[in-house]
C-alpha cells in the first residue's frame, strides 16, 4: 500500500512547507500552520488525451492574441439591479462567485431571492449544507417568494453535489456553505484547509467545464476576513461581501475581486419583512439630515466604483481627561486621521493635541478614498470652534503632507451628482474646477488648506 504524503499548508497565506514549524516565513503569523493529508494522484489513462480537461475548463492548443475572439462574455440578470452591479453587470456562465458575511448579514436570503427568481426562467438548484430543506422553504413562504421552480437539495458531499448537478443540469448553483462541504478522498474534517480548498476547487472545474454559474457562500472570521485558505479568494472569480451591523436595517455589498468588473463596487439593500429590497438612491438614505443643523458636520462626495456617493461626515472634538487624548476612526483609517491632525496643526494653525477626537461616517460606509480628506478636517473645525458649516455645501479633496490640496479623480462627476441633490455650494481643489458652470452651484477652488479654512469662515 503507498504511503500516504502529507503537507504542512498555512491558513492564513496557503503556503507550503516541507515540515511543521510555529511561524509562516510568508506572512509572519504564527500558528497557523497545520498538516494536510494529500490524496493519490490520479494520472489520466492512455488514449484519453482529448478529454483531458485544465482547472479553468477545456484544454485547447496555444493561440496568437489578435485570433482570440473579443465578444462580450454573455452576461444574463439576477434580478436585483444593485447585485448586477457589483457583479460588473450581471452574472457570467462558468463564473464562480464567493459570498461572504457575518452570520445574519443575510447571504442565504439574498441568494435564495436570487435563486426564486431566476428560476422563473431557467434550471437552478440550491445545495443547502447548514440548514435542513423544511428551514429553507419556511424562509422562502416567510418572504413571500415564489416556490414552484426551484430545486432544493441538503447535502455536503462535494461527489454527490456535483453528480446531481451533471444529471440535473443547472444553469446557477448555489452551495450554502462551502465550509461543511467534504470530499470522501481527503481524510480530514469537514471545513479544514484541505478540505475546503479542494471541494472549492472540484465545483470551480465542474462551473468551468459546464458554463453553470456558481456560488459559494463563506464564513468570515471575528476581524471581518473570510474563513479557510486564502488560496481560496485566488481560485474564485468574484469576491463579494455582504456587510451590515445588527441594530442597522441596511446592507451593503461590496466587491473584493472581480475578474469581470471593477472592485469595490458598492451596493446598497434594505433588510425588510419580504427580504433584501435594493436601494435605487444610496446618497438619499446617507443624507438623511432630518435633524438641526449641528457643528461638525458636513457632506463629501466619495466615488464607489462606478457611481459618485454622498455621504455625511461628522466629528466630535471635546477636552481630553486622559494623558494620551483618544483618535477613534469609525468607517475611516485611524491612522490617516492622525496623520490629518498633524496637517491641520502645521499648516492650519489649529492644536488639538489635547482633545479626544472622534470621527465618523453616517450610515455605517466605509470609505476607503482619499477624497474624504478635506471634509474630515473642515467638520473637525467645525466642531472644535462650535461653528456650524452651511447645509447646501459639499466638499471633496485630497491633503497632502505639506498643506496642499490635491485632485481626485471624476471631480465633474461628483459635482453634478451634489447638485443633482441640491446642493448649491462645493468647495474643491483647483484642479477639479469645472470648465464649464454648473447651474445653481457655486464652486470654489482651493489649492491649500489655508484656503479652504478661510472659504468657511
Amino acid at each position: 500500500m503507498a504511503k500516504q504524503k502529507t503537507a504542512y499548508v498555512c491558513t492564513e497565506c496557503g503556503s507550503d512547507y516541507a515540515k511543521w514549524q510555529g511561524q509562516c516565513a510568508d506572512c509572519g503569523a504564527w500558528n497557523t500552520i497545520s498538516e494536510v493529508r494529500l490524496g493519490p494522484a490520479r494520472s489520466p489513462a492512455r488514449g484519453t488525451a482529448g478529454n483531458r480537461a485544465g482547472f479553468a475548463g477545456a484544454l485547447s492548443g496555444a493561440k496568437v492574441l489578435a485570433e482570440i475572439d473579443l465578444e462580450d462574455l454573455p452576461r444574463f440578470s439576477s434580478g436585483a439591479g444593485e447585485f448586477d452591479r457589483v457583479l460588473g453587470g450581471g452574472l457570467v456562465p462558468g463564473s464562480a462567485v464567493l459570498v461572504g458575511g457575518h452570520p445574519g448579514a443575510g447571504k442565504s436570503t439574498l441568494l435564495l431571492q436570487t435563486m426564486c427568481h431566476l428560476a422563473r426562467d431557467m434550471e437552478a438548484l440550491y445545495v443547502t449544507g447548514e440548514e435542513s430543506l423544511q428551514q429553507v422553504a419556511m424562509r422562502a413562504r416567510r418572504l413571500q417568494l415564489p416556490q414552484d421552480r426551484l430545486r432544493l437539495m441538503s447535502e455536503t458531499n462535494v461527489e454527490t453535489i456535483a453528480a446531481a448537478a451533471q444529471e440535473l443540469k443547472p444553469r446557477v448553483l448555489v452551495v450554502d456553505s462551502i465550509q461543511v462541504v467534504h470530499s470522501d478522498d481527503i481524510a480530514s474534517a469537514p471545513g479544514s484547509v484541505s478540505q475546503v480548498r479542494e471541494c472549492a476547487a472540484y465545483l470551480t472545474r465542474y462551473a468551468k467545464l459546464t458554463g453553470t454559474v456558481l456560488f459559494l457562500v463563506g464564513h468570515v472570521t471575528k476581524d471581518g476576513s473570510l474563513a479557510g485558505p486564502k488560496v481560496l479568494e485566488h481560485m474564485i472569480d468574484c469576491s463579494i461581501l455582504l456587510e451590515g451591523s445588527h441594530d442597522s436595517r441596511f446592507r451593503t455589498l461590496r466587491g473584493q475581486k472581480n475578474r469581470f468588473g471593477a472592485v469595490n463596487e458598492l451596493g446598497v439593500f434594505a433588510m425588510t419583512e419580504q427580504g433584501l429590497r435594493e436601494v435605487k438612491n444610496p446618497s438619499a438614505i446617507f443624507l438623511d439630515r432630518s435633524h438641526g443643523p449641528a457643528p461638525g458636520s458636513a457632506v463629501m462626495v466619495v466615488w464607489e466604483g462606478t457611481r459618485p456617493l454622498l455621504v455625511e461626515i461628522q466629528a466630535l472634538v471635546d477636552d481630553s481627561a486622559l494623558g494620551n487624548p483618544r483618535r477613534v476612526a469609525v468607517g475611516l483609517e485611524q491612522n490617516r486621521l492622525a496623520m490629518l491632525l498633524a496637517v491641520l496643526h502645521r499648516h492650519g494653525g489649529l492644536q488639538v493635541g489635547d482633545q479626544d477626537v472622534f470621527a465618523n461616517v453616517v450610515g455605517g460606509v466605509k470609505v476607503l478614498e482619499t477624497s474624504a480628506d478635506l471634509a474630515l478636517l473642515l467638520a473637525i473645525v467645525s466642531s472644535y470652534r462650535d461653528r456650524l458649516l452651511p447645509r447646501d455645501m459639499v466638499v471633496f479633496g485630497e491633503v497632502g503632507l505639506s498643506g496642499e490640496i490635491r485632485p481626485v479623480p471624476s471631480g465633474q462627476e461628483r459635482l453634478s451628482e451634489a447638485a443633482k441633490h441640491g446642493f448649491k455650494r462645493a468647495i474643491v481643489p483647483r484642479a477639479n474646477a469645472p470648465k464649464s458652470p454648473i447651474p445653481g452651484m457655486e464652486v470654489q477652488a482651493v489649492s491649500t488648506l489655508q484656503e479652504a479654512l478661510s472659504a468657511v469662515e
